[in-house]
């Protein structure tokens, strides 16, 4: 289950600013806010590509006729000249061929450009020869329930990515052979979703393995680019199983990503690649689960010379230096790091560089540590989120962009030793400080069992006064290592500032599960995923009612996906301290969602049976008492909208007022190919706050349908 961002909503927390005479500043228009983007207020900082060498950096700027042009700047003058050379950093896209082939899918090309591997529309595997335009047909049992290269649902939703648009295969550094994964849909139980085009409609018939229900079976192979011939790696297909992305390392080996059906226990295999034969290179196992879908997991350094493998088996994401056969040579970093993102290994000086979460949850900071583990050195400086770093070649500098929560991105440059040489760029721009920007601070909560600080943010209304009271609005997410706070700046404008101006206090908090407390705050979900975490709202929540300007009476949450099913809990688990919600494309009963996300942390059904009923909102809807709007695509082929359903037969049979919302044709976002909708979706969700939370109507311009923007920020 991936994130999911809804625009119908307030969204997560947008912005940040300070207090200082906000009563005499200017607020915003719904025209400034929604439709035309204001100017002066905030400023782009420098675009970086990279580094000629460690004494001048590349910069993209424009010329005279609006097209980037890239100079390179002198690190100690500060002097830029014209630079013609390669750009480091710049994005290129590979052009895909004119193959004549209109159904090929995820054209790759090999890393020598002399080949292209693609799919096609049958699921088959198919690689051309450039040159000579020679197509070889690797596999030839594609089918409607085989896919060869092309993944199965749960693992592009959960295992590969959405970012692979379900491409399954991958080039060997020296271009000779593609690995490529199969999959056999044919015993994946068909989930139908209803299409309601045309007289009768039909039914899409989805292969969605429901938790403890029959995962594809996946075989792994090993193509030649030249024959096409395939070398099938040692597995049985048919045992119960995941593969993660595979591994090719620098000299060619192929490395496979297994896992047991239970999620506890990973190995990475080195697979010949003439016989198929694997070996065991690294073996974890945890007593809760081990992320699958990690593609940051390992680092290699050059041929030979090992590899730096990142793990959470002691509650923390730390550093490990094997070498090529797997044997563990040192620890490289101890301690509470989260997080943490290698971000260049200099094998000459023996130095690993990298960013992590260690002073602040909330804060992400730079450091070197040397490959033995020694001389641990924090780069970064002051009290900021130090969220983009770009090094030079050899480490003699970085440049950062940071902020915090009062402080709009700033960018410097900076010396190995972590003095500032200067200031690059400041994004505030000449009109910021005379608009009213509402203050964002960050608090730290007690949890109910008293183990936990529980970080908050919260947004307070401009020209805030502490002597009224004021609704909230909680925005959220809430799943697993899937936290919203962090001490950093937010875009300004848009729905947040809006509220702010209607006198609405914003708020966004993280759970024990949230990654602020590392795996250890994650283990406590184990079999029972959304207990701890509506336990930890219900803690922030009843803080908030406490404080002498939050009204008691109106305090609300709205999320999507697993902010839905956050949201359902709020109101029925949580109906003592929650009073209103919008819940969209919610998970209501994990049995109901699929089996790679949802047994990571529950198990099946079968194993777990009081668990599932434990976390299932159903099971507390006779404690609803405020209003909850439940609102679902029918289309949502992630989250189906059987939950919802589900939810609402539960409520009708119990006699309880709610609403209902639902978008034909809709999938897991809401108006993701119709603005119109996506449009209806968010002013449908402004009128049910403006009615239950500030006790007005809503302003009739958001009701010019033709004319209002929806616009997050400038």
């Amino acid at each position: 289950m991936r994130k999911l961002f809804l625009f119908g909503t307030a969204g997560l927390l947008l912005l940040a600013g300070t207090n200082s005479a906000t009563a005499q500043k200017k607020e915003f228009t719904y025209e400034q806010l929604f439709k035309t983007p204001v100017s002066g207020i905030t400023k782009p900082l420098p675009v970086i590509r990279g580094w000629v060498n460690d004494e001048s950096y590349i910069e993209q700027q424009k010329d005279a006729s609006g097209n980037a042009a890239f100079v390179a700047v002198n690190v100690k003058s500060g002097k830029s000249t014209p630079y013609t050379g390669a750009v480091p950093s710049e994005q290129r896209q590979q052009a895909v061929p004119a193959i004549g082939i209109p159904d090929a899918r995820n054209i790759t090309a090999s890393p020598d450009g002399k080949f292209f591997a693609f799919t096609k529309k049958d699921n088959n595997l198919y690689i051309m020869e450039l040159a000579s335009k020679k197509v070889t047909q690797v596999t030839k049992d594609g089918s409607e329930t085989i896919l060869n290269g092309y993944a199965s649902w749960v693992y592009y939703e959960e295992i590969l990515g959405r970012a692979s648009r379900y491409k399954a295969f991958w080039w060997s550094p020296d271009s000779k052979n593609v690995c490529y994964m199969r999959f056999d849909d044919s015993k994946v139980p068909v989930f139908p979703i209803y299409v309601l085009d045309g007289q009768d409609g039909y039914l899409e018939n989805e292969r969605y393995p429901k938790a403890g229900e029959k995962n594809p079976e996946v075989k792994i192979g090993v193509a030649s680019a030249e024959t096409g011939a395939t070398v099938w790696a040692d597995f049985n297909q048919q045992e119960d199983q995941y593969f993660g992305a595979p591994y090719w390392t620098p000299d060619g080996q192929l490395w496979a990503q297994w896992m047991n059906r239970d999620q506890n226990k990973l190995v990475l295999y080195n697979i010949n690649l003439t016989s198929g034969a694997k070996d065991a290179v690294y073996t974890e196992e945890q007593k809760t689960w081990i992320d699958l879908d990690e593609a940051s997991r390992i680092e290699f350094l050059s041929a030979g010379k090992g590899f730096i493998l990142k793990s959470d088996k002691d509650g923390w994401e730390n550093l490990y230096y094997h070498d090529n056969t797997g044997k563990l040579i040192n620890q490289i970093t101890t301690g509470t790091l989260w997080g943490t993102s290698i971000v260049k290994v200099d094998e000459k000086a023996k130095l690993v560089y990298f960013r992590a979460r260690k002073e602040n949850s909330a804060r992400f900071d730079f450091y070197k540590v040397g490959l033995d583990g020694k001389n641990l050195t924090r780069l970064s400086f002051g009290d900021y989120s130090h969220d983009q770093v770009n090094l030079s070649p050899n480490g003699k500098y970085f440049i950062t962009t940071y902020s915090n929560l009062g402080t709009p991105p700033a960018m410097a440059l900076v010396d190995a030793k972590g003095k500032q040489i200067r200031v690059l760029g400041d994004s505030k721009g000449s009109d910021f400080d005379t608009y009213a920007l509402p203050k964002t601070e960050l608090v730290r909560v007690k949890s109910d069992d008293g183990v936990f600080e529980l970080p908050v943010t919260i947004t307070y209304p401009v020209n805030f006064d502490p002597n009224k009271k004021y609704p909230v609005l909680v925005s959220i997410y809430g799943g697993p290592n899937a936290g919203t706070v962090y001490d950093r700046w937010k875009p300004t404008g848009g729905a947040t500032q809006w509220w702010a101006q209607e006198g609405m206090i914003q708020v966004a908090f993280d759970n024990r599960s949230s990654g602020h407390f590392g795996k250890i705050g994650l283990n406590y979900i184990h079999r029972q995923l959304g207990k701890w975490e509506i336990e930890d709202y219900m803690a922030c929540g009843k803080w908030l009612k406490k404080q002498s300007w939050v009204d008691s009476n109106k305090l609300a949450m709205t999320g999507g996906s697993f902010g839905g099913y956050m949201t359902c809990m709020a109101l029925t688990y949580g109906a003592s301290v929650f009073n209103y919600g919008i819940a969209n494309a919610s998970v209501t009963d994990w049995q109901f969602y699929d089996t790679h996300y949802t047994e990571r942390f529950m198990d099946t059904p079968k194993d777990n049976a009081e668990g599932y009923k434990n976390t299932a909102v159903m099971s507390y809807a006779a404690q609803y008492k405020g209003l909850l709007r439940v609102v679902h695509g029918t289309s949502d082929d992630n989250v189906h909208m059987q939950n919802s359903l589900t939810l609402i037969d539960k409520m009708q049979n119990l006699g309880k007022r709610f609403e209902f919302m639902v978008y034909p044709g809709e999938r897991h976002g809401i108006g993701g190919n119709n603005a119109k909708k996506a449009l209806h979706n968010r002013n449908e969700a402004y009128a049910f706050w403006y009615k239950n939370l500030l006790g007005k109507p809503m302003p009739a311009q958001f009701l010019d349908t033709e004319n209002s923007g929806n616009r997050r920020g400038f």
